[in-house]
């Protein structure tokens, strides 16, 4: 049998294209690891930024939300490759241990102390540390994630310009270990106070749809600014993490087209975060 050698051709370069293509129709998307607070989980932050990333720099993102206290401990441990957090204390510690390294701005909002709608403490309106000093000494119920997040540590630090002390033992300071919305969920049960991150708290008001809740008693005191920041995880320390895909999250997450995107993330037509990356010039 005579064989055609162009077609021969032609059919050997079709099937090298079809080889290639399926290649590139199979390949994978870089996973990068990141460990983030409740905060930008429970809002949907995360959710709504994840296929942006994907799309603009083909990098694909998984993370696992917990207080910052853990996320910086997953970055220490170099179990991640990149930690988004809202704790500048800890944050400082972390990087003074060379445990991260670029560390970004990237974010605001502000937290807030909620509780009962018939405000039984009476602070509707005070400075936030006039107020917690007033729930202590009328012994109403104060609910805390108690979980070394960021929400915690500026908890901790108001309590403490209260000259509140060992609140930690009393029985109106409830302590739950658990996550931002299920804390204001615990806080909703028992009627009490917490304070909480003005995100979370306007998705978990969303949910609420018209039922009673917790309302905001106090807010817009500058001792409740929350701002979050981005850091890798050091090579030096973990050569095995993904140093290469951590700053090119870094370089997108505080570029002025997602500072844009995030601040166009709305929830109930609410501004969730606001920008606040220092952008680089082409960036």
């Amino acid at each position: 049998m005579r064989i055609n050698k162009k077609g021969s051709i032609i059919a050997l370069l079709l099937v090298v294209c079809l080889l290639a293509f399926g290649s590139l129709a199979t390949a994978k998307a870089p996973v990068l690891r990141m460990a983030t607070t409740t905060s930008t989980d429970n809002t949907g932050l995360l959710d709504y930024l994840a296929p942006i990333l994907l799309k603009d720099t083909g990098i694909e993102i998984q993370w696992v939300s917990v207080g910052t206290g853990k996320a910086l401990e997953y970055g220490r441990n170099g179990d991640v490759d990149v930690v988004l957090t809202h704790a500048p204390s800890q944050e400082d510690k972390f990087m003074a241990e060379g445990a991260g390294v670029n560390r970004r701005k990237v974010m605001y909002n502000d937290f807030v102390l909620i509780g009962p709608a018939n405000d039984p403490a009476g602070i509707k309106g005070k400075p936030v540390v006039e107020a917690l000093a007033t729930i202590a000494a009328k012994g109403q119920p104060l609910v805390s994630r108690a979980d070394k997040s960021g929400t915690h540590t500026a908890e901790l630090k108001l309590l403490k310009a209260a000259g509140v002390k060992d609140f930690d033992k009393a029985k109106w300071y409830v302590q739950t270990g658990q996550g931002m919305l299920k804390t204001i969920n615990i806080a909703d049960e028992q009627k009490g106070y917490a304070l909480a991150d003005r995100g979370t708290f306007i998705k978990y008001h969303a949910g609420l749809k018209g039922k009673p809740g917790l309302v905001i008693v106090c807010e817009g005191d500058p001792e409740l600014l929350n701002k979050y920041s981005v850091m890798a995880v050091s090579p030096l320390k973990h050569p095995d993490v993904k140093y290469d895909l951590a700053l090119k999250y870094i370089d997108w997450i505080t570029s002025s087209k997602v500072q844009k995107d995030i601040a166009d993330f709305k929830v109930e037509g609410k501004q969730l975060f606001f920008p606040e990356a220092e952008i680089r010039a082409g960036h």
